[in-house]
């Protein structure tokens, strides 16, 4: 049977059952093979009911010893409720949903595999909705053998992923090992081995054909992992193949300025530091210094915590531009955030010789055209501003290196328009949210990377509190307390899409009474998103200047507001938050030389939003925090368009978990791309091949990404 054929072909599998699977992707025996297990049942795996304890997720076997239909009038709805027994104990597994399908499905007898998160109802443990699979039956699965005969044996027993509308045409995890094996066993493919021996032999992988057969019919726990970790291995060997691939191409076209000198400039703001530079900061200025001389366009991501000094960084790389008679523009997402680059440039750099100006959507014409024109003459060494510096009229005389704060909050069109203000400027990338090592080589695997994890001496650490809501007297005892002493503070409020007029309205009124009532004696201002511009900068002047003891607002503050004397910070709500927003909202504090506070007020705690406030109050490491947000959200879909949840465009690796095995792919990759930069090379043809056939379209939506 050819392997593109229809799978109705196989044993088992009717028209419907055909048109159910094409459905999930699965049409032919090629699909077939790929349809990997989600998990293995073997005895080593399995948790005994009398050993089972509250809140772990876990897989218990037994016998079904009794089911019930209960409900089905008033609002409450119905439920179906089965008892399993191992010997050991009695578990009961509970559904509020497809009661008809469980109640005509599960019987009492049946042998029964249950996977879930255990809760306790007084003595009794219980799942509810767990994912299940009944084993033994009538149809063979495996090899041959029936389930409760392979799970009996201690054989490992593979279970495969099924929709509800699978399960609803008997297509159990059963009964697709039962069709996956008829496939393997009557329709061979001919799995050809597209890895080069040398490769092979150098990261110890088994044989493809060995592999598939070892996923779906494994021999032994050790064949098992061997298998997964060749095909883990071979996924993110050409994920990485791709950026691989891609960045040679751009480096064999892309030439961009050589900075070859290093002048007064550079050195003179080596010299007015008041402090030394941490070990990151020097190192990631030394790898800038390094692309920047090499001839071949930068393109490099700084990523660093809050507060670790990013910003010391990009002004290294943007004198060492004005050093070689170049031209530096940096961009950020929001006016605030540019205004307080500005400042803070200018203030660093101007001493210097170097002549910095703003560029915003709110600038006066006649300004705003003198500035253009100096632009253009070559009189402004470093543009600042916000999206208003890639207009049609904003033209640099001589734009040699383009700097992007924050660049996920910018579209790739955006940033794809500042990089053509020149003939391929050198292209350096900020971002203050912590991503996980192993998803950064994901997602940013053709660029290189600067990690600054350290923090500058002297930086204060944040005491982090949860705080009930019916609390919060307390807390506003605390924060006047600060105020008193001479410090600010501020109140955020929660602003989301799906509910941003009411969140709006809320965060207005309660600001009213914050003012009104709750501290009446003191100086209070107000800023969210929706504010004018013109306004919005006079009330984060004043709040700078010490003209207003405490700022409420709305998420706005996220990034880049840097007031030293700030030292309290009330997040209400924030069971609404997510971890990498809270994370950015408490690094507005801790930046002076006073000890500093972060309230996480909230209402109701439940599910992940528990998670999230106590990871918070527990560590204050942004990487740290980035793996447990990557553990409750899903990595996401790497090269392709969603941004998180669980939709990963990987079929087997887990970004999650696999880290070493993501290295050792990538530096093979990247190993094989510097000698052969285009795959030509006979000995690679397979290879070349089967990345074109099967992972370029997978992937091609990283071009845009």
């Amino acid at each position: 049977m050819p392997p593109f054929s229809s799978l109705q072909n196989i044993r088992g599998v009717g028209p419907k059952r055909a048109a159910i699977l094409a459905e999930a992707g699965l049409r032919s025996v090629a699909d077939l093979c790929d349809y990997f297990p989600r998990r293995y049942l073997d005895r080593t795996t399995i948790k005994k009911i009398g050993a089972l304890r509250d809140g772990e997720t876990v897989t218990v076997v037994g016998s079904v010893t009794g089911t019930r239909l209960e409900g089905g009038g008033g609002r409450g709805g119905s439920r179906f409720k089965a008892q399993i027994s191992d010997g050991s104990g009695v578990l009961e597994l509970t559904w509020f949903r497809g009661v008809h399908y469980f109640s005509k499905t599960i019987h009492v007898g049946d042998l029964f595999a249950a996977h879930g998160r255990v809760t306790f109802f007084g003595r009794t443990p219980g799942m509810q909705h767990p994912d299940f699979d009944k084993l033994g039956g009538d149809e063979e699965s495996g090899c041959g053998h029936r389930d409760d005969e392979l799970y009996k044996t201690g054989a490992i027993i593979p279970i495969y992923p099924t929709t509800e509308a699978m399960k609803q045409a008997g297509l159990t995890s059963a009964a697709l090992r039962a069709i996956v094996h008829r496939a393997f066993r009557d329709h061979p493919l001919r799995i050809v081995e597209y890895l080069t021996p040398e490769i092979m032999e150098a990261h110890g992988l088994m044989p493809l054909a060995e592999a598939y057969w070892q996923l779906h019919f494994p021999d032994s726990a050790e064949a098992l992992e061997r298998a997964r970790y060749r095909m883990k291995w071979s996924e993110l060997f050409f994920a990485q193949l791709f950026f691989a691939l891609r960045r040679a191409g751009e480096r064999r076209s892309l030439v961009s300025a050589r900075f070859e000198r290093s002048g007064e400039k550079t050195a003179g703001l080596h010299a007015s530091l008041p402090f030394q530079m941490t070990g990151d900061q020097k190192r990631a200025v030394k790898e800038i210094y390094h692309d920047l001389r090499s001839g071949r366009q930068m393109n490099r991501l700084v990523q660093g915590d809050v507060g670790s000094g990013k910003t010391l960084v990009a002004q290294f790389a943007m004198t060492l531009a004005v050093d070689n008679g170049l031209q530096a523009a940096f961009m950020a997402p929001t006016e605030i955030l540019a205004f307080q680059h500005y400042i803070g440039l200018k203030r660093a750099l101007e001493p210097l010789g170097v002549t910095v100006a703003l560029l915003t959507g709110r600038q006066k014409k006649k300004q705003r055209e003198e500035q253009l024109a100096r632009l253009e003459q070559g009189e402004i060494d470093i543009a600042v501003g916000t999206h208003a510096i890639i207009e049609a009229g904003v033209r640099f005389r001589r734009l040699g290196l383009a700097i992007i704060d924050e660049q996920h909050r910018f579209g790739v069109m955006q940033r794809k328009a500042l990089q053509e203000k020149a003939e391929n400027p050198h292209v350096l990338l900020m971002t203050a949210t912590p991503i996980p090592r192993t998803l950064t080589m994901g997602i940013y695997g053709d660029l290189d990377v600067s990690i600054i994890a350290e923090m500058p001496a002297g930086r204060q650490p944040i005491r982090t509190s949860l705080c009930r809501e019916e609390d919060k007297a307390r807390l506003y005892e605390e924060l006047r307390r600060e105020v008193r002493e001479g410090r600010q503070a501020y109140i955020v409020y929660p602003l989301v899409e799906e509910s941003e007029k009411m969140d709006l309205k809320a965060a207005t009124e309660s600001f009213e009474q914050l003012k009104s009532e709750v501290f009446a004696e003191l100086r209070l201002g107000l800023i969210h998103g929706k504010l004018p511009a013109e306004e919005k900068e006079t009330v984060m002047a004043a709040f700078r200047s010490g003209q207003l003891d405490i700022l409420v607002g709305t998420t706005v503050i996220e990034v880049g507001v840097d007031v030293p004397n700030a030292t309290v910070m009330v997040i209400e709500h924030a069971e609404r938050f997510g971890i990498s927003q809270l994370h950015q909202l408490r690094g507005r504090v801790g930046r002076g030389k006073h000890a500093s506070s972060c309230y996480l007020v909230y209402a109701k705690m439940a599910g992940d939003a528990k998670e999230r406030l106590h990871a918070m109050a527990a560590t204050s490491d942004g990487f740290r925090l980035s793996e447990i947000d990557l553990q409750l959200r899903g990595a996401g879909n790497m090269l392709g368009r969603e941004q998180s949840g669980t939709a990963s465009s990987l079929r087997i690796a887990d970004l999650m978990t696999d880290g070493e095995i993501m290295r050792s792919a990538r530096a093979a990759a990247f190993e094989l791309v510097e000698k052969d930069e285009t795959l030509s090379h006979p000995a690679h043809a397979l290879l070349r091949d089967y990345y074109h056939t099967h992972f370029r379209k997978r992937i091609s939506l990283a071009d845009v990404g």
